[in-house]
């Protein structure tokens, strides 16, 4: 076995460079795939067809593979591709699929994709249910391939960037399937859960594992429910622990009228054999509070054997009880919502005699059926030989040595229970309707939600009233085991009726999801539409780049624009309507949180982040921020800026309706937007007039004025366009869904520049004899656009200081045009560090941004070094003088804006400001005509 931790193949060709497990729709599909990104090195030219005896060896380890249709569209496609040479990625990809297969873990999807500008690297997706299990299958698949390989060609590095573990070496096949499945085990969901969550899916009902164990959520927000195998959050608690009294179950089940044994409870073995004889007949000795069989013995006489019986029983309960013995068959009788949903008659483990073999032997043939397994794994469970089992074969004068004669059938058990090795018959539609009647009244009286009622009768078709036989325990937690796969009859699928009980027809447990995505906008668009929601009366979820908040509670401060924080949002009881901030690196690291949103939104598309993870241009952002509106559902909406590019031709693929905004109204607007407008399409326009403009709404046809842009308090007065956009953004994404018209108005109106209703973003501060602008701008787009509101603010404001800086991930080109564009905007400048720096030395930041101001024409005397983000915001402050504006673009939101109200300026006389330098007739084109506004094509959007 290898070393845990460490890879202990030799360095070879292959190389495992990096994996993702995506847990929601992703770049890649819309189903949960794992995928791992695999150099081939020198093994790029060699594709399978080139390598000798490597088909023919690879369909020997895993002759199912034959099955598989690859890209032809019919059995035995991959072994075409195999024998004409296909790379070993896409192989791979064939051979993980196969392994979880083979360890009956049903998934059929997969995709190889070649890495652009990377020869011999490849994307190796394939489909998963539970992520370890997956992630070991890519790794055993590469094991696999690996061992087929030449000498001279063998060896992969990096296997523990996909599963950390010791794996069979040399590679043996038979011995990693066993460690698969062992894992699958372990992980995976049981019968009973599993067929509920498979239902839940076939509903379209979301689902959420909250544990390693069978804790499933069903449902999202205010609307979910929850499950742990049959137990439900509707189960009653009383009932529980009344089920798991048998004694008081009997009390209560007698007094509803319902046919149960008499008995009492005993403390001791004398007391065991009084009630016995108290009794007069046969008995049955159990634990009161026992279950699976566990500790029962049946059809009791002699006093020697009850006091046996008893000493079982007290080994797992204190409280024993003895009761009458039904004489019948042993039927299991599934309730659920009041409802008889399914029946099996039990069959206690046994044997049949070949006349031949001894019953040890015997035993050891059954359980050599692979329908059989350990605990609840399989179909049916091994028998386990015990006391019991010997007991019971001494009763009837036999032992383990004994040889049954051909045909006869030898009990091993005088309990019927699937887990200690029984089998099931299926008598649904054989039951008579008085003993359905019986079992419905029995859950009923207990209060219990799901019920298994085991029921003794000598035939089940006929009136226990009748032919006698009765209820002799609820289970208050029933396995669906016996009902999904009997031994014998029909399957019947039960799963239905429960997840009818906990969402009836219609009722799909999802809330509204409104996503949003793009380069700049997001945050503020996000904290609009909230506000909007929940003027509406509706409890809000909300995720963003400062935390998760639950209506205006904050519950978790941190950056919260990832899947992880949506999911936190969607396991929140309370929440009616969920809001998410859905950035570029959650979507790359593990897709989104949700399968379908009702209503998806881009704000823009501009160059930010590129360099990274495999993003290099703007239109690879596109494509990553396009998996938002690509999967709104059908009846959803996806809203595209229509000014932006990139982001107006999402529309040719994006879900559910269309809609638009734009602040291109009028005479500008574009063909495209004005024929959506004509054939009844969504739309919010901004039209021109003589102050910041109008909002109108288009839709079926219809124009309505939503309100001048004026109006709203975060635009100021309609002069900060990128608050227009997003006002608009955060309008049609509300009334796509159905929010009136006047709510949206009211909550707009009602939306400011403070911080406590929008921190880091555009927060305006007066207190000082100057004007404080804090604002996130993080970006050379962003920062473009603000300045557009800098140059309209500057007749009031003539004089303006920037504290400037970016995250250190940005490429250095990034840096420098935040760097010029800064220099282009601000009087004086204020450059500091990014608080983590990303990976930059210490001031390698500050270097680039005055590199960049520097080339935009910007003297030294205007430029102020300050590392940390606090001082630096103190310092462009000191250098205000009454009448000035100071921007503070932050990182440290809260610290920040603490250091703003905290800050005491020195007395000092108001000074003339200089004029704002000119453009430097040397800067690259795009970076003018950016600064400048002038590309209104693909304008920014803050």
């Amino acid at each position: 076995m290898s070393n845990s931790g460490q890879d202990t193949q030799p360095a070879g060709p292959m190389r495992v460079i990096e994996r993702a497990v995506y847990r929601g729709p992703h770049l890649f599909g819309d189903i949960p795939m794992i995928r791992f990104q695999l150099d081939l090195g020198a093994l790029e030219a060699f594709p399978s067809n080139t390598i000798e005896g490597f088909t023919d060896a690879l369909l020997e380890r895993l002759p199912t593979l034959h099955n598989h249709a690859c890209s032809r569209g019919h059995a035995g496609g991959l072994v075409e591709r195999l024998r004409e040479g296909t790379w070993l990625g896409h192989i791979v990809e064939h051979v993980a699929i196969e392994l979880q297969s083979l360890a009956n873990i049903p998934v059929t999807k997969g995709k190889t994709r070649s890495v652009k500008g990377h020869p011999g690297v490849y994307n190796v997706l394939y489909e998963y249910l539970e992520e370890e299990p997956g992630l070991l299958a890519g790794r055993l698949a590469l094991e696999l391939v690996n061992d087929l390989l030449p000498d001279e060609l063998r060896g992969v590095r990096g296997l523990d960037i996909l599963h950390r573990g010791a794996t069979p070496e040399p590679f043996e096949l038979t011995a990693a399937l066993e460690q698969l499945r062992k894992l699958e085990r372990r992980t995976g969901l049981g019968p009973t859960t599993g067929s509920i969550v498979a239902e839940a899916r076939r509903r379209g009902i979301p689902v959420m594992r909250l544990d390693d164990q069978s804790l499933v959520q069903l449902g999202w927000g205010k609307r979910q429910q929850r499950i742990r195998a049959s137990i439900t959050g509707r189960t009653s608690f009383i009932g529980v622990e009344t089920a798991s009294d048998k004694d008081l179950t009997k009390t209560l089940l007698s007094k509803a009228g319902v046919p149960v044994p008499q008995g009492a409870v005993v403390r001791s073995a004398d007391d065991a054999v009084r009630e016995a004889a108290r009794l007069r007949g046969p008995v049955v000795v159990k634990p009161l509070d026992g279950n699976h069989g566990r500790g029962v013995t049946t059809d009791l006489t002699e006093p020697d054997a009850i006091r046996k019986a008893f000493a079982v029983a007290a080994e797992h309960s204190r409280r024993v009880v003895v009761e009458q013995h039904f004489e019948g068959n042993d039927h299991r009788l599934l309730v659920v919502g009041g409802e008889l949903v399914a029946v099996a008659e039990r069959i206690p483990a046994h044997v049949v005699g070949d006349g031949e073999s001894t019953i040890a032997e015997l035993i050891e043939a059954v359980n050599r059926d692979p329908r059989r397994g350990e605990g609840h794994e399989q179909v049916l469970t091994k028998i386990k030989i015990d006391a019991q089992v010997r007991q019971l074969l001494e009763k009837n004068g036999m032992s383990l040595d004994s040889v049954p004669l051909a045909g006869q059938a030898v009990m091993l058990r005088g309990t019927a229970n699937l887990s200690t090795g029984g089998t099931a018959v299926d008598r649904t539609d054989e039951i008579h309707p008085d003993n359905a009647c019986i079992a419905i009244r029995a859950a009923l009286s207990l209060g219990l939600d799901i019920a298994g009622i085991d029921f003794i009768s000598p035939d089940i078709s006929k009136s226990a009233r009748e032919v006698g036989g009765g209820i002799v325990e609820v289970n208050a937690a029933p396995g669906f085991r016996m009902h999904l796969q009997p031994t014998v009859g029909r399957p019947r699928p039960v799963a239905p009726a429960v997840v009818r009980m906990l969402f009836p027809e219609g009722e799909t447990g999802r809330i509204p999801i409104f996503a949003i995505t793009g380069t700049n906008g997001k945050s503020t668009t996000g904290r609009m539409l909230s506000h909007i929601l929940r003027q509406t009366g509706l409890t809000v979820g909300l995720t963003n780049t400062s935390g998760v908040y639950v209506n205006s509670e904050q519950v978790l401060k941190a950056d919260a624009s990832g899947p992880k924080s949506a999911r936190m949002v969607l396991h929140d009881p309370i929440v009616e309507a969920a809001v998410f901030e859905v950035a570029r690196g959650g979507l790359l690291r593990e897709g989104l949180a949700f399968d379908k949103c009702d209503v998806g939104a881009v704000t823009n598309v501009q160059p930010d982040h590129l360099g990274m993870k495999g993003i290099d241009t703007v239109q690879d952002l596109a494509w990553v921020k396009s998996v938002v509106v690509e999967n709104v559902a059908s009846h959803g909406v996806s809203i595209l800026n229509a000014d932006d590019v990139l982001t107006a031709r999402m529309r040719r693929r994006a879900g559910g309706r269309i809609g638009f905004f734009s602040l291109q109204g009028g005479e500008r607007m574009p063909r495209f937007l004005r024929e959506h407008i004509l054939e009844g399409g969504l739309a919010v326009v901004r039209e021109p007039d003589n102050g910041g403009g109008e909002l109108v709404l288009h839709q079926e046809g219809r124009r309505r004025l939503l309100m001048r842009a004026a109006e709203i308090p975060a635009t100021i007065g309609g002069l900060a366009e990128f608050n227009v956009q997003n006002a608009m953004t955060a309008a049609a994404m509300s009334i796509a869904h159905g929010v009136d018209i006047h709510a949206v108005r009211l909550a707009l109106a009602t939306f400011g520049t403070a911080f406590e209703q929008n921190p880091g973003r555009l927060n305006v501060f007066d207190g000082h004899g100057f004007r404080v602008i804090a604002d996130y701008a993080h970006n050379a787009a962003g920062l473009i656009a603000l300045r557009e509101l800098l140059v309209k603010l500057r007749p009031m404001y003539p004089r303006q200081i920037g504290m400037i800086s970016i995250p250190g991930d940005r490429r250095d080109e990034d840096i420098r045009e935040m760097g010029e564009v800064a220099a282009l905007t601000f009087d004086e400048l204020v450059f500091r560090e990014d608080p983590s720096r990303r990976g930059r030395k210490e001031g390698e930041i500050i270097d680039l941004l005055v590199d960049g101001a520097r080339r935009a024409g910007a003297h030294d005397r205007r430029i102020h070094r300050v590392s940390d983000e606090i001082h630096a915001a103190e310092t462009a402050m000191s250098l205000a003088r009454p009448g000035d504006l100071v921007v503070l673009t932050l990182t440290e939101v809260e610290d920040v804006w603490r250091s703003v109200l905290s800050f005491r300026p020195a007395a000092r006389p108001r000074a003339t400001s200089d004029t704002l330098p000119q453009l430097s007739q040397d800067l690259p084109e795009p970076i003018r005509r950016r600064a400048t506004g002038a590309d209104g094509e693909n304008r920014p959007h803050a």
